[in-house]
């Protein structure tokens, strides 16, 4: 009799976990398949990425939302722009149904963007333009709407349930980004660093990471040219005050950058704003972004003068090998550029030409060639910088022809592509030119960096080096004329003209020391010969 009721709750309990699984997205296995993108070796440390949130993009369908179709169909503007690289933010289906973190499905596409021959179609098209295209993925957590979490809470019993980060009792002392990260559920908590809505995966669990990595595989496999990873800082968390850029995070990233080298001229660059130069090093994700300093830039353009933070950051993070940005999607980076520098045009291209001369691998923020403003009124700050790409100046700014899901941005009848598009002295045209001359000039997107200014001077002034090229940029952050005298081997007469906003006929240079006199908030980027 105990027998035969042992066989029946052993049956009920299969039939449970058969149930569970059944419920469950695809966890299969997924071998390398390695296949050439047609890109050339080192196209991401040579170009220039734009990041996309494809709901915000373009709409093709008329029903508000952007999507790939919308996407696919703005590559042509995009290769026009002069970006070797696109970023999309989340697009696995979500929960949220907005921003994308909030994954219940790693691989899935989410259904208002369309279909998995929908992606296809995008990276194939993106390729033929000579585009790569890095998809956001977060290994930290999942949605708690996804199956595996639902599984997870099922009980102890459950194969799925160490997939996740629990304790009995909960924890106490803890503070992370949301507040108290541990979430009861009976007379047990979960972790969840970002809130309950975001249950923490536990990463210390080898089948949790082969997942991940097999996911990875799968998008890698379908021609992915690499990823973004968010939140890679708190990957693992050992107690209440060490839960965040934890030794345990670089053996993961660099197992995930093992991973991607299999495949080769992939690209990978991560979020890690507490800790960047830590995760930049090779033997972790080998790229993260370079948060602070695009706060010093601003502010060294605000106020008239170069920082000390500026040349601080630049000597003591690994720059060279890293991402560089003004803005993105996130409000802790800042708001929109035309925000921050209040609609100042001359201002805004001061900025954009030191994001786009200085080391590292730029990434601009959909929009952000064109002045694109926030978007208002919204529920969350967050989506104030996530409103509608502006195209026309016409209804639905070219988005949509349909509702868009987000009111369209403030200056979007002023700030648009079709405004600015071919019009001289334009925020548009001005990208162009620097984008496409950064990538024509290996001195600036892979040359070596040497500063020439000081900290509170007035002029941003620096070299950028390689091979026999050498060129010189010179930023007046100031709204009045001011001159910096050049260090000896520079000779004047030499100087030839590259860039000059507000435009400039000749070299404004002089004496026998060679000063260089700039107008009130003129770019200059000019070749410098080497003497003899």
């Amino acid at each position: 009799m105990i027998k035969s009721l042992l066989g029946c709750a052993l049956a009920g309990l299969i039939a449970l976990h058969a149930a569970q699984a059944a419920s469950i997205p695809d966890l299969g296995p997924v071998a390398v398949e390695a296949r050439d993108s047609g890109l050339p070796e080192g196209w991401a440390q040579h170009g220039v990425f734009v990041e996309i949130l494809v709901r915000a993009y373009q709409d093709s369908n008329g029903d508000g939302i952007g999507d790939l179709n919308g996407l696919t169909s703005r590559l042509d503007y995009l290769k026009s722009l002069g970006v070797s690289g696109i970023w999309l933010m989340p697009i696995f289906k979500s929960q949220d149904h907005d921003h994308g973190y909030h994954v219940t499905d790693f691989r899935a596409i989410e259904p208002d963007y369309g279909t998995l021959a929908d992606f296809d179609r995008l990276i194939a098209e993106a390729h033929r333009r000579g585009i790569g295209v890095i998809i956001d993925y977060t290994l930290n957590h999942s949605s708690a709407e996804h199956p595996l979490f639902d599984a997870a809470t099922d009980g102890k019993t459950s194969p799925y349930r160490d997939w996740y980060v629990w304790a009995k009792p909960k924890p106490s002392g803890w503070t992370t980004f949301s507040g108290d990260p541990w979430h009861e559920v009976g007379d047990e908590a979960y972790y969840g660093a970002f809130g309950d809505a975001l249950p923490d995966f536990n990463l210390r669990n080898p089948a949790v990471l082969d997942f991940h990595l097999d996911n990875l595989k799968f998008w890698l496999n379908r021609g992915v040219d690499g990823f973004r990873f968010d939140a890679v800082g708190v990957l693992v968390e050992n107690s209440s005050v060490a839960w965040e850029n934890q030794p345990e995070n670089h053996q993961i990233m660099h197992k995930v950058r093992a991973l991607l080298d299999q495949y080769g001229k992939r690209y990978m660059v991560c979020e890690a704003p507490s800790d960047p130069g830590a995760f930049a090093a090779p033997d972790s994700c080998g790229s993260a972004f370079a948060f602070g300093l695009q706060k010093h830039i601003i502010k060294s353009v605000k106020m008239g003068r170069l920082m000390p933070d500026v040349l601080y950051t630049l000597k003591t993070l690994p720059v060279a090998r890293m991402g560089t940005l003004l803005a993105n999607h996130d409000a802790f980076a800042g708001n929109r550029l035309y925000q921050q520098l209040q609609g100042d045009e001359a201002a805004y291209k001061l900025a954009a030409a030191t994001l786009l001369t200085l080391p590292g691998t730029p990434f601009i923020y959909y929009g952000e060639e064109i002045g694109l403003s926030a978007s208002t009124p919204v529920a969350q700050q967050d989506q104030e910088l996530r409103g509608p790409m502006s195209w026309t100046a016409g209804n639905g700014a070219g988005f949509t022809s349909g509702k868009p899901f987000r009111p369209l941005v403030e200056n979007a009848r002023t700030h648009n592509v079709a405004t600015e598009d071919g019009k001289p002295g334009s925020l548009l045209s001005f990208y162009r030119a620097l984008i496409k001359l950064r990538t024509a000039e290996p001195a600036l997107s892979t040359g070596s960096f040497t500063a020439l200014s000081k900290e509170h001077e007035p002029i941003f002034a620096f070299l950028r080096e390689q091979g026999d090229t050498r060129l010189l940029v010179a930023l007046n952050y100031a709204a009045r004329p001011a001159s910096i005298g050049l260090p000896g081997g520079i000779d004047c007469k030499s100087l030839q003209l590259v860039v000059s906003q507000p435009a400039a006929k000749a070299v404004p240079a002089s004496g026998k020391s060679c000063e260089l006199k700039l107008a009130p908030q003129q770019v200059l980027i000019l070749k410098a010969p080497r003497q003899g």
